[in-house]
């Protein structure tokens, strides 16, 4: 573990981005006391694949016909 005051940190911000980025853990102090700890940032999630479900969700033609005036009116918001 490298323990660095916050002058030290703000000169050599890339090398100690470096260190961490190599598995060594890096502390920032402020007089002479830690108060921050560098660590390497998890790697994003995947994101989805867009086609996931692909071949695996049908609809029939019903589903392109128009709504019915209640549900089309539920939608825009009418009780």
């Amino acid at each position: 573990m490298t323990i660095v005051s916050v002058h030290e940190a703000k000169t050599h911000l890339s090398r100690l981005i470096e260190k961490v980025l190599a598995g060594e853990e890096v502390v920032i102090a402020r007089n002479k006391e830690p108060v921050v700890r560098l660590v390497r940032e998890a790697p994003p999630k995947n994101k989805p694949l867009l086609g996931l479900l692909k071949g695996q969700v049908a609809f029939d033609d019903s589903f392109y016909d128009p709504l019915p005036e209640e549900e089309l009116a539920r939608w825009n918001g009418a009780d």
